[in-house]
């Protein structure tokens, strides 16, 4: 039997520039977490799970059912991800063995509220694929295969922000720059220490879950219409990306909460981010906490200074029936041809 992990990831400035040639960094953190069992069987069999199901109590139950879940559940995120390992293997010339598997996930990451649970559902399973079949993918082509899964397979529009962070682990820098990703086939990517963050929250409401696609689409379709007010955007995260690294590196991570607050103002002048969305980062502005997206909406994070903040920061977002979180950065993975980014860890990938 086979068990493979992936993170909850947390966009901590940048976002949404990295589908369209910017600079994010992004964490992953334990408190929420997919995984997929993978175990020999005479067939190969990909069984559901209680997101998959198509039997209801009522109306009313399918009704909220498909608000959480949507129509298609997770099924057919392994079924894309089986796919395109195999082309994968196919283009490489890695011969598959004939020996079948079931397939199972299960995540407890909230559904739709931009903490990237579709790709954490297809990163554990080619960890499976990889250790089945006895494939080593480095990273950087492992985070564009998993991207490939939603955008090629599956037609979601994202980006490579969420499946870099989940590929690598802990904290890192990413430079999505045109040109190289045209020269090498990705963008450049830099772990960085998380002990340098200064301490963090995450929220969330699942009552404002919303697919990624709503609000890259239209994002996507200005920036190909060369939108100003868009291109404008992703050089400004860029650089507010570039001076939250620079603070990082030089152990300054506690002017980070301006940065943050600076990235969500420029995104909330771009579109409307909905009133939702909006209170709940007021509520936790006024706390003196920072705060922004981490990902398209119905989350949120930030910094906080002390305890005391912490409990304001709480209540007040509870008023607002939010839920409330600190973090737990998980380490850095090691690629799998031994080379290991930073030091080895004893949590499960």
């Amino acid at each position: 039997m086979i068990r493979k992990a992936a993170y909850a990831r947390g966009a901590l400035i940048g976002n949404p520039s990295d589908g369209y040639f910017g600079k994010t960094i992004a964490l992953t953190f334990t408190n929420f977490r997919a995984d997929v069992v993978l175990y020999e069987t005479p067939d190969l069999e990909i069984l559901p799970n209680r997101r998959d199901h198509s039997r209801f109590n009522g109306i009313a139950e399918l009704a909220r059912d498909v608000k959480s879940f949507g129509y298609y559940g997770g099924i057919r995120l392994l079924k894309a991800c089986v796919k395109k390992f195999h082309d994968y293997a196919t283009r490489q010339g890695h011969p598959l063995h004939n020996r079948n598997f079931t397939l199972h996930y299960t995540s407890d990451i909230p559904h739709q509220v931009g903490l990237a649970g579709s790709s954490a559902i297809i990163t554990a399973c080619i960890r499976c694929l990889m250790e089945f079949y006895e494939l080593a993918i480095p990273h950087p082509e492992l985070a564009n295969i998993i991207l490939s899964v939603e955008t090629e397979e599956l037609g979601i529009a994202a980006g490579l922000q969420d499946r870099v962070a989940q590929v690598y682990g802990g904290l890192v820098y990413m430079d999505f720059d045109r040109e190289t990703i045209q020269k090498q086939g990705f963008g450049r990517y830099e772990p960085l220490d998380p002990a340098t963050l200064p301490p963090l929250y995450i929220a969330y409401r699942r009552d404002l879950a919303e697919g990624s696609e709503i609000v890259h689409n239209n994002l996507r379709q200005r920036f190909n219409q060369n939108d100003p007010a868009v291109l404008d955007a992703i050089r400004f995260w860029a650089d507010l990306t570039d001076k939250a690294r620079a603070c990082l590196l030089a152990n300054e991570g506690y002017k980070l909460g301006e940065l943050l607050n600076a990235n969500f103002d420029r995104r909330a002048a771009l579109y409307d981010v909905g009133e939702g969305n909006r209170t709940m980062v007021e509520a936790a502005r006024r706390t003196g906490a920072s705060a922004k997206f981490t990902g398209s909406g119905g989350a949120i994070i930030g910094t906080y200074e002390d305890e005391t903040m912490l409990q304001a920061l709480k209540q007040a977002l509870a008023a607002v029936r939010c839920e409330v979180l600190q973090p737990s950065i998980s380490p850095p993975i090691p690629d799998f041809f031994g080379k290991v980014e930073n030091r080895k860890s004893k949590i499960e990938i």
